[in-house]
């Protein structure tokens, strides 16, 4: 590839697929809010799940739902090896 040429990855993806993941709902004793966290982290980049959690807090879900092992959204991401931007966001979003 030419030095001046961008890599692009990946399409840059509007608000409404975005806003999908907020509607996806957990099967099992999953809080809603903590399912959705983690969808999002599977599924978009990090630019996309910044947008995603602005979405999430307008919505009023719960950035500090926790599992039935007391593991927040972070506890369950945090030593996976691209974690550490998502992790950012979150605590970001907190404040």
């Amino acid at each position: 590839m030419r030095k001046d040429k961008k890599q692009v990855i990946g399409e840059e993806i509007g608000d409404e697929p975005i806003k999908l993941f907020l509607s996806v709902e957990p099967a099992d004793a999953t809080p809603p809010s903590l399912h959705k966290l983690v969808k999002a982290y599977r599924g978009l980049r990090i630019d996309d799940f910044e947008r995603f959690v602005g979405f999430f807090v307008e919505s009023g879900y719960d950035l500090n739902a926790k599992d039935a092992q007391g593991n927040d959204f972070i506890a369950l991401i945090q030593d996976q090896r691209f974690a550490e931007p998502y992790v950012d966001v979150i605590k970001a979003a907190r404040g």
